[in-house]
Parts: C-alpha cells; sequence; structure tokens
C-alpha cells in the first residue's frame, strides 16, 4: 500500500494557497466575507502561509444554520478563510488518494458526479433482475473522527500534512442529531465508549466531503472483491448492488452490516431495501424505470419553488436577466438526464417573469426555447 510523504512543502507553496483562494470562492465572489479576503489577499494569503508553516494555524468558528432539502440539514459553514486551506489540502491529497478508488465511487469527484452515477445505476438496472439500495443512517454525524485518522494515516506519512488534516477534523462542530439515545454499542465496547468517542464531520466542508469519501473507501473494495457482487456503485452514502441472484444480495446485505460495524456505522433500516429493478429505483434525484427515467416527484417540486422564487426575485429587481438565463439552462441540463421532453415544454414553453409595477417582460431565452425544442 503506497503511502505518501514529503506534501507539506507543496500545501504551504503560496502558487497552491492562491489557486485555493480562487477554488474556494467560486459562487460566492461577491460576497462579504470573500471581499474582504480578496481586498488583501497577498497579505491573507502570506499570514495564512506563515502560520502554517510555523504549526499556529487555528480554525476558526462554524456558523450552522438548517435547510430542508427535503428533510432538515444541518449545515455547518467553516470562515471563508478556513475554506481556503481546506481546498488548499485537497489540491495536494486529494488527486493522490483517489488513485485507491474504485471506479464506481461517483460522489464529489472530479469527471464523476450525479448524472455519470444516474447513467451507470440506469446501465446496471436493466440488466440485472434485483438491486441492494443501501444507505447509511446519519453518516456524516456518525463518522468516527479516531478511525478516520487512522484511514487517513494508512494513505500519508508526511507528519505536518497530518497535523493540518486533524486539525480540520479536531475543529469540526458536533451536531446535535445524533443523541444519547442514537449512541450505539459496536463489538468490544465498554459502557461509556459510545459517549466518549468523538464522531461527526460538517457537512459543506470540502474536506468533509473527500474525508466522507475515503471513510467508504475499504467498503467500496470490501463489496467488489469479497462479496464479488456482479456491478456495485456508490454515491456519498447511498449505494447499490445488483444480481440476478436474489440471495446472492441477502448474503451481502448481512455481510455489509457486519462490516460497517467495524467503521461505528449501521445501514438504515428504512431506507435500505431490496427489491426487483422492474419495480423502478429511486436514485440521485431520479426515478429509473425499465423503459424511462423519470424525475422525482420531490425534487421536482423543490425546483419549482426555487422558479417561483427567481420570478419573484426578478418582479423585485433582485436578480438580473442573465442570471436567470444561467439557472434555467443549468435545470434544463439536469432535466434532460431524464425522460423529460414532455415535462421540459410544460415548464419553459410558455414561462414568463414580469416586473412589478411594469409591462415589461422577459421572455426565455432564445437558446433555452432552442434546447427545450430540440
Amino acid at each position: 500500500m503506497k503511502r505518501y510523504g514529503n506534501l507539506w512543502p507543496e500545501i504551504i507553496d503560496f502558487d497552491n494557497l492562491l489557486l485555493a483562494a480562487r477554488n474556494a470562492q467560486r459562487g460566492k465572489r461577491y460576497r462579504d466575507n470573500v471581499l474582504a479576503f480578496n481586498a488583501n489577499l497577498a497579505s491573507e494569503l502570506t499570514r495564512l502561509q506563515t502560520e502554517l508553516n510555523e504549526q499556529r494555524y487555528v480554525p476558526g468558528g462554524y456558523h450552522t444554520f438548517e435547510i430542508r432539502d427535503p428533510k432538515p440539514r444541518l449545515i455547518s459553514a467553516a470562515p471563508y478563510r478556513d475554506r481556503v486551506v481546506h481546498h488548499a489540502l485537497c489540491n495536494v491529497i486529494q488527486w493522490r488518494i483517489e488513485r485507491s478508488f474504485i471506479h464506481d465511487s461517483y460522489a464529489n469527484r472530479l469527471g464523476y458526479g450525479t448524472h455519470r452515477a444516474l447513467k451507470r445505476f440506469t446501465t446496471f438496472a436493466r440488466s440485472h433482475r434485483y438491486v441492494l439500495q443501501c444507505d447509511i443512517r446519519k453518516y456524516f454525524p456518525s463518522i468516527d473522527r479516531e478511525i478516520l485518522k487512522t484511514l487517513l494515516r494508512r494513505k500519508l506519512k508526511c507528519p505536518q500534512t497530518l497535523w493540518l488534516a486533524d486539525t480540520i477534523i479536531d475543529a469540526s462542530v458536533r451536531h446535535g442529531d445524533l443523541s444519547a439515545a442514537d449512541a450505539r454499542h459496536f463489538p468490544g465496547d465498554e459502557l461509556l465508549t459510545p459517549l466518549e468517542r468523538r464522531r461527526g464531520l460538517p457537512i459543506g466542508n470540502l474536506t468533509s466531503q473527500f474525508f466522507a469519501n475515503l471513510y467508504l473507501n475499504g467498503l467500496d473494495h470490501f463489496v467488489n472483491e469479497q462479496l464479488r457482487v456482479p456491478h456495485y456503485l456508490r454515491y456519498a452514502d447511498d449505494f447499490a448492488l445488483f444480481s440476478n441472484d436474489r440471495a446472492q444480495l441477502v448474503a451481502a446485505r448481512e455481510a455489509i452490516a457486519v462490516y460497517l460495524e467495524t467503521l461505528r456505522l449501521q445501514l438504515h433500516p428504512i431506507k435500505t431495501q431490496l427489491f426487483e429493478t422492474r419495480h423502478g429505483a429511486n436514485f440521485v434525484g431520479f426515478r429509473v424505470l425499465g423503459d424511462r427515467v423519470r424525475v422525482r416527484n420531490d425534487n421536482l417540486q423543490r425546483s419549482r419553488r426555487r422558479l417561483r422564487k427567481l420570478q419573484r426575485e426578478y418582479g423585485v429587481g433582485a436578480i438580473a436577466p442573465e442570471k436567470i438565463a444561467q439557472r434555467l439552462q443549468s435545470w434544463d441540463a439536469h432535466l434532460r438526464h431524464g425522460d423529460t421532453y414532455r415535462l421540459r415544454q410544460c415548464i419553459f414553453a410558455n414561462l414568463r417573469f414580469e416586473l412589478l409595477g411594469d409591462r415589461d417582460r422577459l421572455e426565455p431565452t432564445e437558446c433555452i426555447r432552442e434546447r427545450v425544442n430540440a
């Protein structure tokens, strides 16, 4: 097993920190904290470089808030300065560690993503009779930090890089959606072990997304190399096994549950299901059927709510037409990954944006019309 060393000079290199700042500001360029940081970019990066080099860097406090997408999720956002550090670390270690990832792990990887995962899922579903769809119960809040650090040490041997990774992990807020009632004893635990172990990573950090992928990398290899199920793929903590042999998947479910105990994780008792693929399966916001791929109703409802919000924002002059066109094109591109021609006709054909107190209207852009009619 290859372990990477001597990474620290690359991480704290000024050019790497500058690249990290550029990556961290994508989509957030005009926020106050980003503008303040960029106003003195060179000095801010130099100060960060010095703190990291002397190992005096201390992460700031998180801003925690709840979203509904569709279920309530607790999101913890790190200060922008810390997000630059997260990108600087991932710029150097992510591509190296990802070499050990299986081909069919799709979350948060350059060139992969939801749409490629959907295409692969559809291919597998239409060529096998059964699917075992699995979901891990409260995944991000349940990640054991000591186990994560051990997994990182199997890949890295650079002391300073490991110090930075540990610092980011230890500074993570402990999510409140895992109570004492959620604490479960795993093999070898003493009475108070579940309460003593630190667990949980904040959803939203680039490092959290990468660490979460790494945390389940061993499971991916276990399924592929030991269970030898015909086809398997994973997107974050949602994964699926396909076979024409139902008994094989029943046995696989039991074996996976036992393996996850070594990571102090549990399968979700309701969301983990084994069924025939002809009944249709939900995956990354779509429903995959034998002859078509539809958008899930809850996903469509959320998108329509966002569309109504765009119309309200345009009505009071809070958003530019160019931004609306970009978002509509993005949504149209997403819908095209399903069999959605009539749906797109219904949504976009008569779409109107009106300024309040004015008769001016913004028609759907010609490129949207052309794409919808294609």
